[in-house]
């Protein structure tokens, strides 16, 4: 008997699941640092390792893998790959010395490899064009509600029961989860409401070449724009949120702690109201104008830039975390609406590799942006001291929001050409 469901919004309450919690996975490691560092004794440096162990498969494995589920059965790679990187969640519990717990995070890059650049591609088929802004959105929860709960569940479940028990309990959930994708989620037909320009049917069964998705997101100057701004702000939305802890303690000398949850409640409750609003009001306004899935995420960040510039300067503790929660909320509003916007102008063919492409460049984004603030805040304290120098590093950086939103602005001008050029199918839905 066949259980798979062909329901759209039941395959995308469970896929958001799963990239939920894939991004706890990956950044539970984050509240454990400390009990990590010292039971096996390592140094500053040595510990950070289990970022960049997870990094090297994650990336390195990613295109490999999505080029081959461009021809696979995705909803059974998504559950492979859940299990996969479940399982080296719980290993991550379980490791005996450093190098196994090194090795169990490499294993949770490959997992999420196999399973996650998958899931865009599935929900762009049970969604058409003019739906999938709200869709993507709901996906894109993932960071800001994973963030959430890593951090305060972990630390939680860290300090009762230990850090091994973290990682084991973290693992539960994404077993259940790829039950549930293989028994009972339908692998959608591809490309069901797209259709490229001048292709008859049977071309959609055909993979592009890797050249040919490199070649549309790059040189199509709507995706090029949108690509270049939503990894700019991606940049500076992790350099800002990676010192803001910090200078929650320099500036009005806050415990640890208290500074983390301020931190946490800012970087998740905005971004998550956010990323809905933004993917919804691209839909409502996309439908009699595909430019508003640029235009949107904008006016947002043209906003963003102002408010984190002088809400980050702000010397009263209330004021700044109200004006940074705005801040937080305009500046996350590109989330969501971008990947939908891109999965539009993608062949359904190349979308799993053009997602993968598009992790690397966030990928390289999310390393840059805290190197960027550390590096602005050495210089301006040498002249301003390292309290106003980290604030006035964090306040340049964020003033910058701007120049992301000049691209997406650029964007706009071309994102109706260059949707009716490649999928006529989806200009016509709008």
């Amino acid at each position: 008997m066949n259980l798979r469901s062909t329901s759209p919004w039941f395959a995308l309450v469970v896929l958001a699941g799963i990239t939920t919690v894939g991004f706890i996975d990956r950044i539970v490691v984050n509240v454990l640092v400390e009990p990590v560092k010292t039971e096996f004794g390592l140094s500053d440096s040595q510990v950070s390792l289990m970022a960049t162990a997870f990094a090297i498969l994650h990336i390195g494995a990613g295109l490999v893998i999505a080029r081959y589920a461009e021809r696979a059965t995705r909803t059974a790679l998504i559950a492979a790959g859940t299990v996969v990187w479940s399982l080296a969640t719980a290993v991550c519990g379980a490791a005996a010395s450093w190098f196994q717990l090194l090795a169990a995070r490499m294993s949770v890059g490959l997992g999420e490899a196999i399973g996650l650049p998958s899931v865009q591609s599935v929900i762009a088929d049970y969604f058409p064009a003019n739906k999938r802004g709200f869709a993507m959105s709901v996906l894109m929860l993932a960071p800001p509600l994973g963030a959430m709960i890593g951090f305060t569940g972990g630390g939680a479940i860290a300090q009762a029961f230990g850090w091994r028990s973290t990682f084991l309990i973290a693992a539960i959930p994404g077993f259940l989860l790829a039950v549930m994708v293989w028994f009972f989620i339908a692998e959608p037909e591809r490309g069901r409401f797209d259709r490229e320009a001048d292709q008859p049917k049977e071309a959609d069964d055909e993979v592009p070449p890797f050249l040919e998705v490199l070649k549309r997101l790059l040189v199509l100057p709507s995706a090029r724009n949108l690509l270049i701004g939503s990894a700019f702000a991606a940049m500076l939305g992790f350099g800002v949120n990676y010192f803001f802890t910090s200078l929650m303690i320099r500036n009005f000398g806050l415990g640890l702690a208290e500074a983390g949850m301020y931190a946490g409640v800012i970087a998740s409750a905005p971004a998550i109201l956010s990323v809905l609003v933004s993917g919804w009001l691209g839909d409502k306004f996309g439908e009699r104008n595909p430019a508003a899935y640029a235009l949107v995420p904008a006016v947002c960040l043209l906003l963003a830039g102002p408010v984190y510039f002088f809400g980050l300067q702000q010397e009263s503790l209330p004021l700044l975390l109200g004006m940074i929660s705005v801040g937080t909320f305009l500046g996350f509003g590109y989330l969501g609406i971008t990947y939908a916007a891109l999965q539009n102008l993608m062949h359904p063919r190349m979308r799993v590799t053009g997602y993968a492409v598009i992790q690397i460049f966030y990928g390289v984004a999310s390393a840059v942006g805290p190197i960027l603030v550390g590096w602005l805040s050495d210089r301006l304290s040498l002249r301003l001291g390292p309290d106003d120098g980290l604030t006035m590093a964090m306040a340049v950086s964020g003033a910058m929001y701007v120049y992301a939103a000049f691209h997406y602005f650029l964007a706009a001008r071309h994102l109706r050409k260059d949707i009716a050029s490649v999928n006529p199918a989806a200009a016509a839905a709008d």
